[in-house]
Parts: structure tokens; C-alpha cells; sequence
């Protein structure tokens, strides 16, 4: 054993595990899963533009760090529950709702004791799995739900050979990694794309980082990793725009000789932060934000490792300046509520679709969608100001679904949740609201709504792969229909008739098209009159929905 790990061991140990000790392990895990968190986020089985687990993952423990951070006490049950409040709160998308839940269970087995010791980790741990798969209607083995199971029963097992917290973390986190590992084969989606678990993975990342705390290992860099280029996730840079990240520079080059990896991580890292290193083909890419000052650093960074093929320079803060302006430009007229009226809240992921869901008389707005899942307190925010404790959710997206039944649990409200998991499916229940009605039957009219309409997407490959019989390139222009991959083509009008002809549309009414912020009104409106001409008897009908990654959204009922 190393001695200095030996000697900072024995002084862990001679120490409990209180309060303070699980903050710097929170802290710990939280650093660690960020260092990671690009690695995460490219674990997405379908190739679509909504890779976002790593970072749910770390903005869900960015906010139970955050709930803690000023915290002195020493109680190891005050701080978990801390911990668990501030997940609950800040609990973003499926995986984030349940990493919530599992500090939930965490905190709820060590609620009246003062340390942690052997004993009451492997409880922890177990009420921990308990909590996180009552919270999911339909538990999924495979995913972090199996993990945390295996994690439980790793610290059980444990207990059989040491009553030590310590021994008993350096047992679990093999046990993780085994079981991230085993997820393709429990659940048959990800062998076919060839990813493990995102989730489990994060969980993963998460214990790593508190062990690698223990070990006094480096937390704030991952060890330097090359991606493939289609996997690098650079569409979510203006999400989170820390201070010092003025600019995003990506660079492609070629290295004039074999590209020391580590070395150059090295180096990047005293120019900036966001570093990802992608490879394809002998050609590499870099990206970075950095301060303004520092804008050309890593152009000539790059420029001494070899020839430099293209440069990419983003003023960021300017980026969102104008976001901020053109969403101060976007007034929209919502729905005032009288109390006692039943209040809509809807999740809308661009200004069109918002101003549609506004005409049918919601009540509030949420920002959110792929890639951008609102937490727990964002959806709270929403309706906890509205003068009435009538409020229906309409999530809208199946990675929200559990964020909005996080709301219902921390309100007083009497809250119903419409499982929507589409916006065709949003605003097919809109069609149901009475804002004067009994709740429960309008929730009960929304959700048979729900089965009513058909939702087909229109979006690009983020990367190759083979799913559901469907071969599909990387930049492929690709076609959902109810969440499912149907076809792949180079050409959006093609994706947009192949997934119609794929929906049987002939058997219906009305076909809806949402066309999104980066496909102009022109080529919209060339791809709609196409839809006519295929489909002459339907009422066809053409709507800026403003949303982002996806060419069209597509309503069919």
C-alpha cells in the first residue's frame, strides 16, 4: 500500500464520518462527476440531440452541494437530509430525479444518528435502492436503478469482513463499476447502441470521486480522454456559462507527430475550463472556453502541436445577451387564474410552441425540453405563486415526467400530473381543459388525450449507430415516431414523408408541423406544401414552433 495514502487513511480514519466529513465527500463526488461529465453525457443510446445525463447528474449535485455548503453542523443526519433537500430541489431529468431519491433514502436511514459507521452505510445504502425504485412506476434493470442495488448489496456483503466505512467504500466502488458494465446486458437498447448505463455511470463517477478523496488522488481532471468526434456534446456551451468563460474556441487540427494526450490537457487546462479533446479520421478536435484575455492562447497552443485545419472563436456572453434580448422580446399573454380554478403548467421548449400553449390557456411556462430539463424547483416556482391549489403539470417530455411528480411531493397543492411525453401529446390534452371543472376529471379527459394523437421528430444524428433494424450515419437526418427510430435519410423532406408514410397518416385529419429555430420559414413552408401535395384530402397546417435541435415537430391525429 502507498504509504502516504496509508498515512492519510489512518488519519481519516481516526476521525468519524460526521457531518463535516460528508460534505467534503459530497463536494468530492460532485467534482469527480463534473471532471466526467462530457464522458456521461455521450452514453445516450439514441442518436438525438438530448445527451444530457452527466449534466442533470452534476446540476443535481450542484444543488444538494449547495444546500450544505455554509453548513458547520457536525450531525451526520442533519447534513444528509440537507444534502437530500437540496437533490430534491434541484433534481433535473430521470437521472437527476433519481439520484435525488437515492440521497433521499441516504438521508432517511441516518436521520437520528451523530456519525457513520460501518453498519449504518450498508443501511444507508439499502434504504437508498428502496427509495429510488419506489420512486419510478416501472423500475428498469439495467440502468442506475440496478446500480444502486448492486451498491447496496456490495456494502452488506462488506460488512461480513470489516464494520469500517472506509473499507467498506473502497469495496462498493469496484462493485459500481461491475455493475455499470453488466448494465448492456440487462437491458438489450444499450448492447444494440454499445453504450453502458448513463446514469449508473454517473453513479458511479459520484462514489469514485469520494474514494479517490480518500486516496488523495487529483479530483478536478479526469484522466485525459480522446472521444470520437461525433460524441463531443458542444450544443449545450451557453447552458452554462460559468464566470471566466467569455469565449468557445474549437479547434481542428492534425499533430505533427503522436499527440501526447495528458500533456496537452495539461497545458490547456492553466489556459481554460469545458476542455474536450475529440478524434476522428487523424484529426483531432479541441475545445475550450476561456477568458477574454485568453481567447488566442489556445489557438497558438494548438498551432505549436501540429497544422491547424479550422478555428471556431464564440463570444459567448455576447451569445447570450442577445438570448436574453430576444426572450425579452417574446411577450406572451398567459392565462390569469381566479382562485379555485384549475392552473396549467406546461413545459415548452421554444417561443412558438409557447405562444400556441398560451392560446389554449395555460396558466404558466416552463423553459425546457431536450437537452434543457427543468429541475424540481424550477416546475415548483412556476404554479407555487398562482392564487389557486388547482394545478395540472404537463411535463411534456418522458425525462421531466419524474421532475414534475418531485414537485407534486414537496407542495401543498392538489397537483395532478398528465404524464405527456410529447408536445403533440401537451396540446392534445389542452384540448380537454375547463378551467372551471372538477381537476380530477380533467386530468382523467387529459390523459386519454394522451393516446389520441401521433408524435413524429425530426432531428440529426449525433452519431452512427444501428437500432431497431435502423442504420443510421453520424449528420444523418433521422425520423422518430412515438419516441421510436423509423427511418434515416439525407434529406429532412424525406425524413418528414417517410415518417408520415411509417404513421399511416392516410388514416387521419390533421397534420401538424412545428418547424424549429434553425430551419428558415422558406424551406418550412417548400417542406409543408410537399406534405400537401403527398397527402391532398388532410388539413395540413405549418407552425413556428422555435424549438431548438429538432427541424420539425410533427402532430398527426
Amino acid at each position: 500500500m502507498n504509504p502516504e495514502y496509508q498515512t492519510r487513511l489512518e488519519f481519516l480514519k481516526s476521525k468519524p464520518i460526521d457531518g463535516q466529513a460528508l460534505k467534503k465527500l459530497v463536494e468530492a463526488g460532485l467534482v469527480w462527476l463534473k471532471a466526467n461529465q462530457a464522458t456521461v453525457n455521450a452514453l445516450n443510446v439514441f442518436p438525438v440531440p438530448d445527451g444530457d445525463t452527466g449534466t442533470n447528474m452534476v446540476l443535481t449535485m450542484q444543488a444538494a452541494y449547495s444546500e450544505i455548503i455554509e453548513m458547520g453542523s457536525r450531525h451526520i443526519g442533519q447534513m444528509a437530509h440537507a444534502v437530500s433537500q437540496g437533490a430534491l430541489m434541484g433534481a433535473r431529468g430521470n437521472s437527476g430525479v433519481i439520484l435525488s431519491q437515492i440521497w433521499r433514502g441516504f438521508a432517511r436511514a441516518l436521520h437520528d444518528a451523530v456519525v457513520l459507521d460501518g453498519p449504518g452505510m450498508a443501511k444507508a445504502f439499502a434504504e437508498a435502492r428502496d427509495t429510488a425504485y419506489k420512486g419510478v412506476v416501472r423500475p428498469v434493470e439495467g440502468t442506475i436503478l440496478t446500480v444502486i442495488k448492486d451498491v447496496a448489496t456490495a456494502a452488506k456483503t462488506a460488512l461480513e469482513a470489516t464494520r469500517d466505512p472506509y473499507e467498506i467504500l473502497e469495496r462498493i466502488v469496484p462493485a459500481a463499476d461491475i455493475s455499470v458494465q453488466h448494465t448492456p446486458e440487462l437491458l438489450p437498447v444499450l448492447k444494440q447502441a454499445g453504450v453502458v448505463d448513463s446514469g449508473g455511470k454517473g453513479l458511479f463517477f459520484i462514489l469514485e470521486g469520494m474514494l479517490r478523496y480518500v486516496h488523495g488522488e487529483s479530483l478536478d481532471t479526469a484522466p485525459a480522454t480522446v472521444q470520437p468526434m461525433a460524441l463531443m456534446n458542444l450544443e449545450n456551451s451557453l447552458s452554462a456559462i460559468e464566470p471566466g468563460q467569455d469565449y468557445e474556441i474549437v479547434v481542428d487540427f492534425k499533430p505533427a507527430q503522436v499527440l501526447d494526450l495528458q500533456k496537452f490537457y495539461s497545458g490547456l487546462e492553466e489556459m481554460g475550463t469545458s476542455i474536450q479533446v475529440g478524434e476522428g479520421d487523424g484529426l483531432y478536435r479541441m475545445h475550450i472556453h476561456v477568458s477574454t484575455e485568453n481567447r488566442y492562447l489556445p489557438i497558438d497552443y494548438v498551432m505549436s502541436m501540429g497544422t491547424i485545419t479550422k478555428v471556431a472563436m464564440e463570444n459567448l456572453l455576447a451569445q447570450m445577451d442577445e438570448i436574453n434580448r430576444a426572450s425579452r422580446r417574446e411577450r406572451i399573454e398567459l392565462t390569469p387564474i381566479e382562485p379555485g380554478q384549475v392552473a396549467v403548467v406546461a413545459v415548452s421548449p421554444g417561443p412558438g410552441i409557447s405562444r400556441v400553449f398560451a392560446s389554449l390557456g395555460v396558466a404558466a411556462l416552463v423553459e425546457g425540453g431536450q437537452t434543457m430539463n427543468p429541475s424540481t424547483q424550477e416546475i415548483l416556482k412556476a404554479f407555487e405563486n398562482l392564487p389557486t391549489d388547482q394545478v395540472i403539470i404537463l411535463p411534456n417530455n418522458k425525462n421531466i415526467i419524474l421532475a414534475a411528480q418531485a414537485a407534486k411531493e414537496v407542495t401543498v397543492k392538489n397537483v395532478h400530473i398528465v404524464p405527456s411525453r410529447t408536445i403533440p401529446q401537451g396540446l392534445a390534452a389542452m384540448m380537454h381543459l375547463n378551467l372551471d371543472g372538477d381537476i380530477a376529471q380533467i386530468a382523467n379527459k387529459m390523459n386519454r388525450a394522451l393516446e389520441e394523437v401521433i408524435t413524429g421528430e425530426i432531428t440529426v444524428a449525433t452519431r452512427t449507430v444501428e437500432i431497431d433494424g435502423v442504420s443510421v450515419e453520424k449528420d444523418q437526418v433521422i425520423a422518430l415516431l412515438n419516441g421510436k427510430l423509423v427511418f434515416s435519410t439525407n434529406k429532412i423532406e424525406a425524413a418528414v414523408l417517410g415518417m408520415l408514410e411509417k404513421a399511416s397518416a392516410t388514416d387521419y385529419e390533421l397534420i401538424t408541423l412545428f418547424f424549429g429555430q434553425d430551419l428558415p420559414a422558406s424551406e418550412a413552408n417548400r417542406i409543408a406544401d410537399l406534405v400537401r401535395a403527398a397527402y391532398p384530402s388532410l388539413e395540413i397546417e405549418l407552425q413556428d414552433g422555435g424549438q431548438p435541435h429538432y427541424q420539425f415537430i410533427i402532430s398527426v391525429e
